[in-house]
């Protein structure tokens, strides 16, 4: 049995009461997110109320909240950090659904669906560059650097994955550098910056952001299996959206590996057509390879490299929900 489902932290166990553990400051965040999205533009007003309720996990500010808070830090600019980090990966979303030609995300129509391609670009760029404001007002350079690396790698990751659509011969070193830059890379800003701000000698803000990088590792393949296994209702988009979109996603890029020639060559005409014509044939094709157990795996390895990278830093209930987050990227239904 991996050890991330054999062990389990001392602290908060489960999403629920890790979420507990982070509300007070998460309740800042919230107000200053809302108080700096406000724009006397009345579209980006109505675009951002509409993402704001749009529920979601919040994970990456709060993974920043408790990386500070872990690391020992006990100011207050974890609170501006963290709304930053929502900005950059809010901005993200809108382009992602413009790219995906999303219609659904967390259950709910996407900004561009009810506005247009043209306003959810153009409000995404309006994130950005009030991340950006939020950032240089903290007027530290370590941070804005940081910042600014991790933007540009998410770009990159986008690109790289936008070559990638359609191609059956993405092989699992070219899907993990698309990870690593597309989703990765902010888990592990969010936790580093945690370590910079609470002054943190550097083999422990390396630990913290090797835990962030592998957490975003472990939370993206799980994701990604999740768009096979799991339901609409459950999981808040179209079930098949990879495989629609042309996404060649581990599972489907395990199971090319694995299956018969016959079958490897029905999955991979389906990732070049996005034929969710045959998809309850291509998911029991998928399931009949063991691929989804092998993604699993993956993704369990990167959660355990995660919590492994937190014996570095002292024990506190911050690193006790820091685990628990590397046990919940791989064990949820959404």
């Amino acid at each position: 049995m991996s050890s991330v489902a054999a062990a389990k932290p001392q602290g908060p166990r489960d999403f629920a009461s890790v979420q507990a553990l982070a509300r007070p400051d998460m309740e800042a965040v919230d107000q200053l997110i809302r108080t700096r999205l406000a724009s006397d533009v009345v579209l980006i007003n109505q675009i951002s109320a509409h993402i704001v309720g749009g529920g979601g996990k919040r994970l990456r500010p709060m993974l920043h909240l408790l990386a500070a808070r872990a690391a020992g830090y006990a100011g207050k600019d974890h609170v501006q950090l963290a709304a930053t980090i929502e900005f950059i990966h809010t901005a993200t979303l809108l382009h992602d659904d413009v790219v995906d030609e999303s219609d659904l995300r967390r259950g709910r129509r996407t900004a561009n669906a009810l506005w247009g391609n043209a306003a959810s670009v153009l409000v995404g760029d309006f994130l950005y560059s009030r991340s950006f404001q939020l950032m240089v007002e903290l007027e530290r350079m370590r941070v804005m650097q940081i910042l600014a690396d991790t933007t540009n790698a998410i770009a990159e990751g986008e690109v790289l994955q936008l070559l990638n659509i359609g191609n059956a011969d993405v092989d699992e070193a070219a899907y993990l550098r698309v990870i690593e830059r597309k989703t990765a890379v902010l888990f592990g800003a969010a936790t580093r910056l945690g370590a910079v701000l609470a002054g943190l000698p550097p083999a422990q803000e390396e630990a913290l952001f090797r835990y962030g990088m592998d957490l975003g590792h472990a939370f993206q393949i799980a994701d990604d299996l999740l768009d096979y296994v799991s339901d609409a209702d459950t999981l808040g988009k179209n079930i098949g959206d990879d495989l629609a979109e042309g996404k060649p996603t581990l599972p489907l890029i395990y199971a090319i590996e694995r299956s018969s020639p016959e079958q490897a060559a029905s999955l991979r005409r389906a990732l070049e057509s996005g034929g969710l014509d045959s998809l309850d044939n291509i998911v029991a094709a998928i399931r009949d390879s063991g691929a989804l157990e092998r993604t699993r795996d993956r993704a369990l390895a990167y959660a355990d490299s995660a919590r492994a990278s937190l014996s570095l830093l002292p024990p506190s209930t911050a690193r006790d929900a820091l685990e628990t987050l590397a046990l919940y990227s791989v064990d949820r239904s959404h």
